[in-house]
């Protein structure tokens, strides 16, 4: 029986019997069972509501000895939770209860003990972000009950269990409170975001509250330039939101961070316009990573390379990519700048292009040379791609620049590069998808653009290597054997008729 069980319970009629009538049961075990399948849908919160059971539950939690009790503490803050899942009544009845306090209580015991028992914490917080949906009131509630200090004991913890609940918590306080997502973002505040991001890039993460954390603070706000400085290993906290720092030095913490921002960017492309602080700070990342990677080795992997410095650099470089391909005109407000064109005021273009100049030639070039041609092509060469798939990037991120904005095609047609593009329209064993990232490049350089179509038409004929997928569009290698350098022509008769 109960009492045997649990001694503390034996003379608390009035936390039991509640429990037991509601079940039809003889035992705590068998009610909270019961209690807990029939709290799993909204039919049987929404009666449990109405018998006002929640209370009850709480009183319970209050009534037992947490270290000789926790098979039922789990089973009572699973029941907890279940009850708070989107019934008002229950929310309610949790906050003028003193619940938050109640949990809170339980959460401290199970994170300080000398082993913390990753289940208890879990489930309260699971607890406390279902009451977080219900609004405002019970967000601003939790926040004034653990920020700072709770939110940065939990956020240190290494737990994937534990940081999904907490990540759902502050994004749901900071979405649904604007204002605290800056006051996340500040003193007190940052140290709990950094510490979260190191804990979640080590033990990873499950769910998706962490990116909509993320997105939320960085993609949607301006909190990026803050929480990517913050993350550096040394004392960032003279430098904290300035880009332009002298060290040169990243933390894997911050790949991290980029890491997943560009795959946050990437699944929302079509949705997400960033702030312009976020992509000149990104933009300044390439650039310091840049000074610091070394090309004079081949990268044998995609990202992630292992390497912090390749990392920052490709994920960075990946991140302006998408920028570049978001189509917002029509969108801007009077006298507000596009941020691909604050990128490209910014040089992005020269940069980019300064780079694709720099690498060796792509391998399907390289192998229709003779050894002796391919090997002073490759002395001339002064970069190797740092990363599998370094070179499509950067392709990647001119296509994009150039898509349907005629200022971009003619700059790069001003600077020599439309060569310099259709040379990338070939397979290239480094570069998965060159050729097709190519391919959209040129397509988007030469769209509605007749000077730049004129230009690839008066490209001249001087000994040519068969490339099959770049005839099918009209053009094919040349290998000039006077500079022995490496380029794609039109095909006479054929090109003009793909274009149109």
């Amino acid at each position: 029986m109960v009492g045997e069980s649990l001694p503390e319970l034996t003379d608390r009629e009035d936390v039991l019997q509640p429990l037991l009538s509601a079940s039809n049961s003889s035992s705590l075990h068998e009610a909270l069972e019961f209690l807990i399948q029939a709290s799993r849908d909204a039919v049987g919160r929404a009666e449990l509501a109405l018998r006002n059971i929640l209370p009850t539950v709480l009183k319970l939690v209050e009534s037992l000895d947490r270290a000789s009790s926790r098979e039922y503490l789990i089973q009572i803050l699973k029941l907890l939770r279940n009850l708070c899942a989107g019934e008002v009544a229950n929310q309610n009845s949790f906050l003028e209860q003193n619940g938050i306090e109640i949990v809170l209580t339980v959460l401290r015991s199970a994170a300080l003990a000398a082993d913390p028992d990753f289940g208890i914490i879990r489930f309260s917080l699971q607890v406390l972000a279902n009451v977080s949906l219900a609004g405002t009131e019970h967000q601003q509630a939790i926040w004034l009950k653990l920020f700072p200090n709770e939110f940065f004991m939990l956020a240190g913890i290494l737990s994937q269990e534990t940081s999904d609940p907490l990540c759902m918590i502050l994004y749901t306080c900071c979405d649904g409170r604007p204002g605290l997502a800056t006051e996340l973002c500040r003193d007190p505040g940052l140290p709990i975001v950094a510490s979260l991001i190191r804990t979640v890039a080590s033990v990873g993460f499950r769910e998706d509250w962490f990116k909509l954390l993320l997105s939320r603070l960085c993609l949607e706000d301006i909190h990026f330039p803050a929480l990517f400085f913050k993350l550096s290993e040394g004392d960032a906290s003279e430098n904290r939101g300035n880009t332009a720092l002298g060290d040169d030095h990243f933390s894997s913490e911050q790949a991290f961070l980029l890491r997943i921002i560009s795959e946050i960017l990437n699944e929302q492309i079509d949705e997400v316009r960033v702030p312009n602080d976020f992509a000149s700070c990104v933009l300044e990342i390439f650039k310091r990573s840049l000074r610091i990677v070394d090309f004079a080795t081949r990268g044998k992997s995609g990202l992630p390379t292992g390497s912090t410095s390749v990392d920052v650099m490709g994920y960075s470089l990946i991140i302006l990519r998408d920028i570049c391909a978001g189509d917002g005109v029509g969108d801007l407000k009077k006298d507000s700048v596009d941020a691909v064109d604050m990128l490209l005021s910014n040089e992005l273009l020269d940069i980019l292009f300064s780079l694709l100049r720099d690498l060796e030639l792509p391998s399907t070039i390289r192998k229709t040379l003779k050894d002796s041609e391919n090997q002073e092509l490759i002395s001339r060469s002064s970069k190797l791609c740092p990363y599998k798939g370094f070179r499509r990037d950067l392709v990647a991120a001119i296509g994009n620049c150039a898509y349907r904005r005629k200022h971009v095609q003619d700059e790069i047609r001003q600077k020599n590069g439309i060569l310099l593009l259709l040379q990338q329209c070939v397979t290239d064993d480094d570069n998965p998808y060159l050729r097709e990232w190519g391919i959209w490049s040129v397509r988007n350089l030469l769209e509605s653009n007749a000077e730049n179509q004129q230009a690839v038409a008066d490209l001249q004929l001087q000994g040519t290597v068969d490339t099959p997928e770049l005839t099918r569009l009209g053009l094919r290698v040349e290998v000039d054997r006077n500079t022995r350098r490496a380029k794609l022509v039109n095909i006479p008769g054929s090109y003009q008729k793909s274009v149109e």
